[in-house]
Formats: C-alpha cells, sequence, structure tokens
C-alpha cells in the first residue's frame, strides 16, 4: 500500500512490483486539525483494503501478503502521524490550556468600558457621560460602582446622601482589572469573554489603543487564575461598504504580540480542546448590515482552518429566537447556516424575560433553553444558555428628547437576586453543561454582577442593590458554578448564605 502526504491531499493506493493495482482514494490533509488529519488517514486506508479485498474474493487468492500489509500499513501510519504532528506544531496556540472545556464553566461578559478624566486614556468620562463632563444632567448608568476597594478612583461633580464626593474606577488601570479578576478568584467565577468592538479595529492605531484592557486581562488571567477568551461584537460595523475582515488581522496580532494563546501558564478558555473566539452580533434586527455581506464566513472558516491561527473553536452571538427566526431575529435562513458552521450558539436574552411576568416567564426560559438544546444537538452545535440578574438602562436613553416612560428605571427589576437565580436553575434544569453570564461589569444597562453601591449619587435616578450586600452577585454567580458542577445540591431557590458582608 502506498500514499501520497507531500501536497494539500491524501493520495492512497496500493502497488505491486510498482505498479497501481487499485484507483487511488484522495482525502484532504486538514494540515491544520490534527484529529481530522488521522481520521482522514483511516478513511483512505480502509477504502484501498475494500478494493483488495473484493479483487482478492474475484481471484480467489491474496493480492497481497497479510504480513508485509500489516507491516506496510504501520510503517506508512507512523510516517503519516509524523507528517500531522509536524503540521499541526506550525499552530501558534499552546496544545492545551488550564481550562480546556467551557463546560461545567459559568463565564461573564466583560466590557472594560468605562473612562475618568485623567485615567490616561484621553476618552474622558466615556460611558459614565453621555457626552462630555460628568452631570447629573449627562449621567449614562443606571448603577453606580462600589468603589471602596479600588486601588484608584477618580472624583466626579456628583455627591452621595452623606454629602461626601462621589468616585469612580477606570477600566483602563491595570489596578482596577486586577481587582476584578481577584473577585472572581475569591467568590469561585470561571473568568470572562473580554469584549472587542469592531468600531477599534479598523486601523493599527485603533487595534493598539482598545486592546489595552485587553492586555490587562491577560496579565490578571495570570495572577489569578482565571479564565478568559476574546468576544468580537460587531457594534460598530458599518451598514454598508464594509466587511468585517478586520478581524482576522486583530486576531493573529493578538496571537503574535499578546501571545494570547501561548502564555507560559496558559488561562485562555478552549472548548472541544481549541482556543474559543466568539463572534456577537449576527441576526439581530436593529443592525443595518447584511449578514451574507459582511464576510463573516470567510472570518468562521479562517478560525476554523488557518494552519497558524486557526484551528479554533468558534461561538456565535444571536437573538433569542434565532431557531425560529422570528420576534427579534430577522428572518434569514442563512444564519442557519452560519450557526451549523460554528461550534457553539450563545443566544443573547437579555430584555426577553422579566419577573413581572411571575412564574409564567420563569417556565417559558426553561422550556425555550430546552427547544434551543434540542435543536443544536441535532446539527452538533453546543448551545450556552445566557442569564442575567435584571435589567435598566433609564439614564441612557432619558436624553435627546427619548421619553423616560419607555425606559423606565429598573425596568428588569432583580428581587433580591431571586430573578437571576430563577434564570440560573431554569437551565440547569434543562441540562445546560455551561452558562453566560450577561455582565460583569455593565452597569449601563443594569446587568452587573460586580459590586455595586447602595449609597449612591444623590439627585440623580440610580437603582442600588436593594440592601443586599454589594457581592451578593459575585457570591450567587459563585454558586451557580457549584450547581451547575453538582458541587451543591439543585435548587430553584436561592442557597442560605453565612457571614454575608
Amino acid at each position: 500500500m502506498a500514499l501520497n502526504a507531500a501536497g494539500t491531499n491524501f493520495c492512497f493506493s496500493a502497488m505491486r512490483s510498482n505498479q497501481h493495482v487499485t484507483q487511488t482514494a484522495t482525502m484532504p490533509s486538514n494540515d491544520g486539525n490534527f484529529q481530522h488529519c488521522r481520521a482522514n488517514m483511516a478513511d483512505g486506508f480502509t477504502r484501498v483494503l475494500k478494493v483488495l479485498s473484493v479483487a482478492a474474493s474475484r481471484h480467489r487468492r491474496p493480492c497481497l501478503c497479510p504480513e508485509r500489509t500489516f507491516m506496510n500499513i504501520c510503517i506508512l501510519v507512523v510516517f503519516c502521524l509524523a507528517c500531522c504532528v509536524t503540521s499541526h506544531a506550525q499552530s501558534k496556540h499552546s496544545p492545551s490550556s488550564n481550562f480546556p472545556t467551557y463546560e461545567g464553566r459559568v463565564m461573564c461578559g466583560y466590557q472594560g468600558w468605562f473612562r475618568a478624566e485623567g485615567d490616561g486614556s484621553g476618552e474622558g468620562w466615556n460611558h459614565y457621560s453621555q457626552s462630555g463632563a460628568l452631570t447629573a444632567a449627562t449621567l449614562h448608568p443606571d448603577f453606580w460602582p462600589d468603589v471602596s476597594e479600588y486601588e484608584k478612583t477618580y472624583p466626579t461633580s456628583l455627591a452621595t446622601r452623606d454629602e461626601s464626593t462621589a468616585r469612580v474606577f477606570s477600566s483602563w488601570d491595570q489596578s482596577t482589572t486586577d481587582l476584578h479578576f481577584r473577585w472572581m478568584q475569591q467568590y469561585g467565577i470561571d473568568g470572562v469573554f473580554v469584549q472587542r468592538f469592531y468600531g477599534g479595529l479598523r486601523t493599527r492605531p485603533e487595534r493598539l489603543h482598545s486592546r489595552v484592557v485587553l492586555e490587562h486581562a491577560i496579565k490578571s488571567s495570570q495572577e489569578y487564575g482565571r479564565a478568559i477568551a476574546v468576544m468580537y461584537d460587531l457594534s460598530g460595523l458599518r451598514d454598508h461598504g464594509e466587511d468585517c475582515t478586520a478581524i482576522i488581522q486583530d486576531w493573529k496580532e493578538l496571537v503574535d504580540e499578546l501571545k494570547i494563546t501561548s502564555q507560559p501558564t496558559n488561562n485562555y478558555l478552549y472548548h472541544r480542546g481549541k482556543p474559543l473566539v466568539v463572534i456577537w452580533g449576527l441576526g439581530f434586527p436593529d443592525r443595518g448590515y447584511n449578514i451574507r455581506d459582511i464576510g463573516v464566513d470567510k472570518v468562521i472558516d479562517f478560525l476554523k482552518n488557518d494552519p497558524q491561527y486557526g484551528d479554533c473553536s468558534v461561538m456565535l452571538g444571536v437573538p433569542t429566537y434565532f431557531r425560529d427566526l422570528n420576534v427579534d431575529c430577522l428572518p434569514d435562513p442563512y444564519l442557519h447556516k452560519l450557526i451549523e458552521s460554528a461550534d457553539v450558539v450563545m443566544p443573547w436574552m437579555v430584555q426577553r424575560f422579566t419577573p413581572l411576568l411571575h412564574l409564567f416567564d420563569q417556565t417559558r426560559y426553561e422550556v425555550q433553553v430546552k427547544a434551543d438544546m434540542a435543536w443544536c444537538a441535532k446539527r452538533h452545535v453546543d448551545y450556552v444558555p445566557c442569564v442575567y440578574p435584571g435589567f435598566s438602562w433609564h439614564n441612557m436613553h432619558n436624553h435627546d428628547g427619548d421619553h423616560a416612560m419607555m425606559y423606565p428605571l429598573n425596568q428588569i427589576p432583580r428581587q433580591k437576586g431571586s430573578f437571576y437565580w430563577n434564570l440560573i436553575s431554569g437551565a440547569i434544569d434543562a441540562k445546560a453543561k455551561m452558562l453566560y453570564v450577561a455582565m460583569f461589569d455593565e452597569i449601563d444597562e443594569g446587568t452587573a454582577i460586580f459590586k455595586c453601591s447602595n449609597n449612591p449619587p444623590a439627585g440623580v435616578p440610580l437603582c442600588d442593590y436593594e440592601g443586599m450586600s454589594t457581592d451578593h452577585y459575585l457570591w450567587l454567580t459563585g454558586e451557580a458554578g457549584k450547581m451547575l458542577r453538582g458541587e451543591i445540591p439543585f435548587s430553584t431557590i436561592i442557597p442560605p448564605r453565612e457571614n454575608t458582608k
């Protein structure tokens, strides 16, 4: 038996006295994927052996000496495996990670976009203020951070209820990221997906500027043993005349320059044994770009198949009702094609469920998750339910003539964590294997789980944690991970807690 493995394909055949006695069977080499490479070799040899077996039965004699055939196959397999290992070694990713799978883990989204005047970023009060100076009239978030543990904070023009100066943190500071990752370690939260918004990817200077927080996160993940992964958010992609292929160049730079998947201690999140990369923002009707025209298929193909930068698992962020292509989802079946080409799908469920509908919505959420998981299982795509503690974006819409009644404060109330735990227990009861929490630090839309103040600035509309300890949602998220992994009993009721702060 013979194998030509010099090109991009494997060519299998059998020879006697330097003459082919079978037709050549051609299989792709899949040089960027060791598992596919090995499987194709086995398939190729099997095809040739079947032809030889048929030929032998027709001639009533063996075509080749069995012992010699076996020896040749062993030699060829060893040779081919060596070729595959050599090819696989071209990958720039570490072959393994301390976080080899998403299964059994709770990961949070991490915005990292809060800035303060004087922090060195040159971005003013970004995401604290609608525009310009941070005042009561320009306030952007609906929650106020508890900054009692931050190394660096920045004074604002607002005052707390006890008339002290209200201060904020900046995500630009390494000390801020360190504190957040220390909290993750303290409360048993596995890690975060760090957002990479498309608006910061177009040029080399923009990419360098926008990756500062990601660089912080890499260092903090090493220090505190937490997982990180990159989530490319297509927010900022133009409606026309632009595709999303700048992601390819950015990923190359992250791999080459930041060594994001090859740190000495590799804490990058893998799934199915490969680095997990997320593309978020496909199928939403409030986005003007056409998902057929933005080159996302090329990006997915690159991330999965490029011999150096690929061999990644890909997760797509899509609308809640992606399965039926209705309600909050564009009715374009191309979305299903993209999902089927990926490895994991995460539907964005924020705002789609509310405790104001009492038990009806709790049941509806679990039913939705179960049906989604069944749909994905038929297509061999893994599924991550999205859970969130509540929702409020009153202040970010209470400007420029927007109607406050359309965006009420505390729109989806937290009910001291009961709503959050209902979603968590519903997902786990539906047999979900992993969870995505929206979000770790999102105070603009009121989904943050990190420490928020019960003493926010006075004279402005802001939510608080309803008298619960400021670490309540960090603790609940850690408990969610324990329940997901079976370390504590399943319960639809928040477990008891001792020694609260």
